[in-house]
C-alpha cells in the first residue's frame, strides 16, 4: 500500500497485520477512484467510512483535500490508521472517528457537517454497502452538488435510485466495482 499522487507521494503506508479482518483498497482501485473523481478532490471535504487503515482518506488529503473524516470503529485499526497519517504527515486537516458508521452519522449531521465527497468501503457480501446507502439517504451530509462512492464485491448489486441518491456511474476492476452516486444526475455516464 502507498501513496499515489500529491504532498506524500510513494510514501508507504502500514499494512494491517494478521488477526485484523481488513481489507485495504488496492492501489490499482484507489487511483481509479481518483483519476474518476479528478479535481473534485482539491480544498474538498471528504469522509472516508469503514476507513480502515486510511489508505483512500490519506490519498485525498495527499491530493489536497481540505478535511478527510476516518471512520473506523476497530480501535486496533485505528491504532494503524493514526500510524499512517503521522507516517505522511498529514495531520492537518484528518479528523478519527473511532465508532459505527452509523453512530458517526449521527454525530455528523447533529454537528452539521457536510461533505463534497463521501467515499464508504464496507465489508464485501454483508449487506452493509446497501445498508450505508440507506443510512446516507436518510443523513443530510452529502453537498447537493456531491458525489458517493462505495466499494463493493464485484457480484454486489445496488439500486440504481434511492430516496436520495441516483447511480452516475459504476465501474469493475476485477472482483471489485465502484459505484458513484449523486443527488442530482444531469448527464448520464455508465461504464461496466
Amino acid at each position: 500500500m502507498r501513496v499515489i499522487a500529491g504532498k506524500a507521494k510513494k510514501r508507504r503506508l502500514k499494512s494491517p497485520g494478521a488477526g485484523l479482518a481488513v481489507r485495504p483498497t488496492a492501489d490499482r482501485v484507489k487511483e481509479a477512484l481518483f483519476n474518476i473523481l479528478g479535481g473534485r478532490v482539491a480544498g474538498c471535504r471528504f469522509a472516508d467510512l469503514y476507513a480502515g487503515t486510511g489508505g483512500v482518506g490519506i490519498e485525498a488529503l495527499s491530493r489536497g483535500a481540505q478535511k478527510v473524516v476516518f471512520v473506523e470503529k476497530n480501535r486496533r485499526v485505528g491504532r494503524l490508521l493514526r500510524e499512517n497519517i503521522t507516517l505522511t504527515g498529514l495531520q492537518d486537516g484528518a479528523e478519527i472517528m473511532l465508532c459505527s458508521v452509523e453512530e458517526a452519522l449521527r454525530l455528523l449531521l447533529n454537528r452539521r457537517e457536510v461533505f463534497d465527497i463521501i467515499f464508504a468501503d464496507p465489508p464485501y457480501r454483508q449487506g452493509l454497502a446497501e445498508d450505508t446507502l440507506n443510512m446516507l439517504s436518510k443523513q443530510a451530509i452529502l453537498r447537493a452538488d456531491g458525489i458517493l462512492a462505495l466499494e463493493t464485491g464485484a457480484d454486489e448489486v445496488l439500486p440504481v435510485q434511492t430516496e436520495g441518491f441516483t447511480m452516475w456511474r459504476r465501474e469493475k476492476y476485477g472482483d471489485t466495482t465502484l459505484v458513484f452516486y449523486k443527488t442530482e444526475v444531469k448527464e448520464e455516464i455508465w461504464c461496466e
